[in-house]
């Protein structure tokens, strides 16, 4: 599989979403972010490590104020595992799996077949897969034939286009578009995109860049991540036909507060 000029571009058939919301309702819509370093939540800007704040050092109180508000989902990433290519915080996946009703899609250090059964079997609903799909693609693709491809959620960190791996510190020249297409060749069809030069900056999401990539790739279930700073931007992301969006920093700075979202979601956004 070539992610440069690859020709696919047929997708499976996306599900069914609700039109009234976008595509999904709100507490799908909207999908809070923990980012562990050492078990406890932390945020990064732009993915520097040396940029680090811890915001709570109980990931399960996050959790259940989360799913307190009516949230659905939750995106868990494992940057201990991300940095160090093995998966560290498996064991708060666990732990937040098993007390809460929270849908949990889990990534950062996800490299074998293992990995992916114990996350699997830690309780998470999907497996977050960036690096490994870039870099070791034929151990990735008999991971999708033995485990299926809705077990997957595609994360694509783009800077300039172009992906990141490797927690972000590894640059390399594979467009964003090319990456997407090769893998909805296979079967796969849910993504998430990060613009690094948005994340963790508050300063409104990539919007251009997803309408394009929903152009360029069809048919994808395609999630918002980065620069989200309020209501509006949400707002904004459905709008461009966008099935979801990762909130992060904007819930731990206040910026979105949970009483609000929690009045939102019940009238939809």
């Amino acid at each position: 599989m070539d992610y440069k000029n690859n020709q696919h571009n047929q997708p499976s058939a996306s599900p069914p979403f609700r039109e009234d919301l976008g595509g999904f309702q709100g507490g799908d819509f909207i999908i809070p972010a923990i980012d562990l370093i050492d078990g406890k939540c932390v945020r990064l800007s732009q993915g520097d490590y040396t940029q680090k704040k811890v915001y709570n050092e109980n990931p399960l109180e996050v959790a259940k104020q989360f799913e307190a508000a009516g949230i659905k989902r939750l995106h868990l990433v494992d940057l201990d595992g991300a940095k160090a290519g093995a998966v560290q915080n498996w064991k708060v996946l666990e732990l937040l799996a098993a007390n809460t009703s929270l849908s949990i899609d889990f990534g950062g250090g996800v490299k074998t077949k293992d990995d992916v059964q114990a996350v699997l079997n830690a309780g998470a609903a999907l497996v977050t897969i960036g690096s490994l799909a870039v870099k070791r693609r034929e151990l990735f693709l008999n991971l999708v034939a033995e485990f299926g491809a809705d077990k997957f959620f595609m994360g694509a960190d783009v800077n300039n286009e172009r992906l990141a791996v490797h927690g972000w510190l590894e640059q390399t020249d594979v467009l964003v578009y090319d990456f997407i297409n090769a893998l909805t060749s296979v079967g796969l069809e849910q993504f998430f995109c990060t613009d690094i030069a948005k994340d963790g900056m508050m300063e409104g999401p990539s919007t251009a860049l997803y309408q394009q990539i929903l152009q360029q790739c069809p048919g994808i279930t395609l999630i918002a991540s980065g620069g989200v700073s309020k209501l509006e931007d949400l707002h904004e992301l459905q709008a461009a036909g966008l099935h979801g969006a990762i909130v992060g920093k904007a819930i731990y700075e206040g910026t979105i507060r949970l009483e609000t979202l929690q009045t939102s979601l019940k009238g939809g956004l």
